[in-house]
């Protein structure tokens, strides 16, 4: 950016030049204002580079201090280191005496004579190579040792992301760390013998890079009571430095420049011992001998403070490096990060344990099968000593007994002239009574190898007990119970190299392209910063399984399981990821996946289902031209035919065939849906596929279209029930036998329609015939009502003729009389009444007759339609 200037923005003395009254006032354009340089008379001005002040946080704090503060710090922390060994000194003394049971070096005996037996029994060195050489294949495949996790939901992006930064963790450790897989061995092979291993992860300016160094066991001192690195209050990291580094870091600021002297060429009793175990003679070293101390500090002039300023006492995390033999302090600066308000520590070590122990340093097979390889060695000793005695027998001859050649060994088919003083010659020589080499300390030896072995975990399984016809389940047990021990430890190897690979993501990350800019001839990084914050990394090994032999059985297990129910499986992901476990190169062009298909053309899709390749359905496909094409394909008799030759496949075929007719049936579904309601469906979710995004619905939206689609279904289904039935219709219209069928039907329904009619006819007749005899019953009631009434008038006029005529004596009589003749009326009525509800009831049972005939009639008309 051009900056403009005017006067009054110019520097002093720059205002006081004379300048002519008819000229503007000065403007001066700066295009650059760090290369600016203005030079005049009597004056000059320069607009230097502002130059980046040192880094106050991560600035060497003892340039600072004063010595006596300096040394006081460098006695307690000696005095604290020196504890810390004598705790561990136990473990360490085991440790050193068991190196020499690896048998690295030749032992050449004197004891108990000259040429005895100095062999070492390999059970120890067997364990230790088998341990180093089983995990480092299953920790570091050619591949690579590191894979991704991704955090959170799996989105596309993700999932690039996650390959992005496994390619280029696996690049940087495997050709751009070029010392990693070597240390990564030694780590192992320390590991297994003491049971303890540590790796120093930081970033090293010199190489411009991260890393991973290995660090033994005897160099890194812990106090024996720590549970962790992380718990521990102080770590010391013993290093060896010659001269010429040390003025190195002197001269670039690193440490603080003091005069050492020369190194003190002394080894301590551990040192010593390591190095004669191992074979090596070594009794003086030239290199300066420095402890870096990770611990934690209340440095004065650097005190924690609380809120208000005020000093709380609280140690604070440091690290100090002091050399060991003049107990200068060399550096002091601080362990947590610059943006940490917790000012929690740093860890800058990675333990790697064997077998954990009660204190903080675990156990290796030094420690375990120790004893066991020196019984073992002992006893082959006496084996081998006993047979050369057997051999080669001594004994004892008279003084006068001379031998020509001397006393020499005879060779085979030798004869030497013996010049005996007087008898015979067996009684002037004695030899001593030696045994041949016992059956029983031999089959001590084999009981204590075994014994040995099966602790170490390093015992064969033999093959030859195991039955080829054995379920997959028992050998399964069988391995899974001899690898337990070794399982156990690949699982914290596991853990171990998790912790490992997140120190050094972390500084990857730091040191990696903000924006990703790949090309492959310049070398640049594939993966950014962002894509190392969203995805974790660990080890490929897996903690369940110890050996390839194991996750084959385990592989197999599940392939057996797939068979009883291969529509719950993915097998063609099964089928790789076993042949990825058997190490099998471009095992992904061998098992084709439905992922990896593209949309080809239903014919092509036959031929591939006839190889038995995979197909796969797409949205945008004509599904109903699909279906119809495959459907043909599977009734066509000559295929049938063919593909019937081997009953297996065909029923692998047709399994295949109808399952790929499903797919595109649902499809089809999923597009009359979308038509009936008038509207796109979300994207659909396969879970076939891996590689697409999983983006929930929102609830929401989720019940609205479930709504919708019931609504939508409703009507799909009424219509093609419809279709149905109009289809149904038709075929049967054409169908010969259904016409015929017809006809008949057509007939008995006449016929019987006839009888129906005949029966309503009948019915109504009866009723008719029932109306007339009610009529005549009425009529004859009304008759024999009327016959009743005059009967009873003219019985009145009779009485009352006679009454007049004769006379009654009371009225009384009269009275009865007329009584009796109610009485006889009344009685007339309820006959009548009651032949009147007879004729009713007769009436009513024909009437239900006639109907229920009828309903029978209609019940059997409708099955035959």
């Amino acid at each position: 950016m051009d900056i403009d200037k005017s006067l009054a923005q110019a520097p002093m003395g720059l205002g006081d030049m004379p300048m002519p009254e008819d000229q503007p006032a000065l403007e001066i354009e700066i295009k650059d204002p760090e290369e600016l340089d203005i030079r005049g008379p009597g004056f000059a001005l320069h607009m230097e580079e502002d130059d980046e002040e040192e880094d106050d946080f991560s600035k060497n704090l003892a340039e600072d201090m004063d010595e006596s503060e300096l040394m006081l710090i460098a006695n307690d922390l000696i005095g604290d280191y020196d504890n810390d060994i004598s705790s561990r000194k136990d473990w360490i003394q085991t440790y050193v005496d068991g190196l020499e049971l690896l048998g690295l070096k030749i032992e050449e005996r004197a004891e108990p004579w000259e040429g005895a037996c100095g062999v070492y029994h390999p059970l120890l060195s067997e364990a230790v190579v088998k341990f180093q050489a089983e995990t480092m294949m299953e920790t570091f495949p050619a591949m690579g040792p590191v894979k991704t996790q991704i955090i959170g939901r799996e989105t596309q992006d993700k999932k690039e992301a996650a390959l992005r930064v496994q390619e280029d963790m696996n690049y940087q450790l495997t050709d751009v760390m070029k010392e990693y897989r070597p240390e990564h061995e030694r780590m192992l092979w320390g590991l297994g013998l003491a049971g303890n291993a540590f790796k120093k992860v930081y970033y090293d300016p010199s190489l411009g890079r991260q890393v991973s160094m290995y660090v033994p066991a005897e160099d890194v001192v812990v106090p024996y009571g720590a549970s962790s690195l992380e718990q521990a209050e102080r770590i010391t990291h013993v290093m060896r430095k010659t001269e010429n580094e040390v003025l190195r870091l002197q001269h670039e600021g690193f440490y603080r420049d003091v005069d050492l002297g020369d190194p003190v060429n002394t080894m301590d009793e551990v040192e010593k011992k390591i190095a004669e175990k191992l074979g090596f003679r070594a009794t003086t070293d030239d290199r300066f001998k420095l402890l870096e101390m990770h611990v934690e500090l209340d440095l004065p002039g650097y005190e924690h403070e609380d809120d208000k300023g005020e000093p709380t006492g609280i140690a604070l995390p440091y690290i100090v490096t002091i050399e060991k033999g003049t107990s200068n302090i060399l550096a002091i600066r601080r362990n947590w990060n610059e943006d940490d308000d917790l000012q929690q520590k740093r860890n800058h070590f990675v333990h790697y344990g064997y077998i954990p122990g009660f204190g903080f340093y675990n156990f290796g097979l030094i420690h375990l099968v120790g004893a066991f390889a020196k019984s073992g060695t002992s006893l082959i000793r006496q084996l081998v000593d006993a047979g050369t005695l057997s051999n080669l027998p001594g004994g004892f001859k008279t003084r006068g007994l001379r031998v020509k050649g001397d006393d020499t060994p005879i060779a085979p088919g030798e004869f030497r002239d013996v010049d005996v003083p007087s008898g015979a010659m067996r009684d002037n020589i004695m030899p001593l009574p030696y045994k041949e080499p016992s059956q029983v300390l031999m089959s001590l030896l084999g009981t204590i190898v075994e014994e040995g072995r099966k602790f170490a975990g390093s015992a064969e399984l033999q093959v030859s007990d195991m039955s080829a016809n054995s379920p997959v389940g028992t050998t399964l047990a069988v391995l899974e119970r001899t690898l337990k021990t070794m399982s156990a430890i690949q699982a914290r190897i596991h853990y171990s190299m998790k912790q490992e690979f997140r120190l050094l993501k972390d500084i990857i990350r730091d040191y990696t392209p903000q924006e990703y800019s790949y090309d492959p001839e310049e070398g640049d990084r594939k993966a950014k910063q962002s894509d190392y914050d969203m995805v974790a990394v660990i080890p490929v090994s897996d903690p369940n399984a110890a050996t390839m032999a194991q996750k084959v059985v385990q592989y197999q297990a599940a392939l057996q399981l797939a068979q009883t129910a291969p529509q719950l499986y993915d097998l063609p992901m099964l089928h790789r990821q076993m042949l990825d476990v058997l190490g099998i190169k471009n095992y992904q062009k061998l098992v084709p996946m439905s992922d990896d298909q593209k949309p080809v053309d239903p014919v092509s899709e036959n031929q591939n289902i006839l190889k038995g390749k995979p197909v796969k359905a797409f949205l945008h496909q004509d599904h109903q031209a699909h279906i119809m094409v495959h459907q043909s394909a599977m009734q066509d008799p000559k295929i049938q035919q063919l593909v019937g030759m081997n009953p297996q496949m065909a029923q692998a075929l047709q399994a295949s065939m109808t399952a790929h007719i499903m797919e595109h049936l649902g499809f089809e579904y999923r597009k009359q849906l979308e038509m009936q309601m008038g509207m796109t469906l979300p994207p659909y979710q396969d879970p076939d596929n891996t590689e697409q995004d999983e983006q929930p619905i929102p609830i929401e939206m989720e019940a609205q279209i479930s709504q919708m689609a019931a609504q939508a279904s409703q009507q799909i289904l009424q219509k093609h029930q419809q279709e149905a039935q109009a289809a149904k219709n038709e075929q049967m219209q054409q169908d010969p036998i259904i016409q015929l069928q017809q006809q008949e039907m057509e007939l008995k329904k006449a016929d019987l329609d006839r009888k129906v009619k005949k029966d309503q006819v009948d019915a109504q007749f009866e009723m008719a015939k029932l109306a007339l005899e009610k009529d005549k019953i009425d009529s004859q009631q009304y008759q024999a009502g009327a016959q009743l009434s005059v009967k009873t008038h003219m019985d009145k006029a009779k009485l009352d003729a006679q009454e007049k005529s004769q006379g009654f004596n009371s009225v009384m009589d009269l009275h009865k009389h007329e009584a009796n003749l109610k009485q006889q009326q009344n009685t007339s009525r309820s006959q009548h009444e009651q032949n009147m509800q007879n004729h009713e009831l007769k009436l009513e049972e024909l009437r239900q007759k006639t109907q229920q005939r009828l309903a029978e009639q209609r019940k059997t008309q409708k099955p035959k339609e």
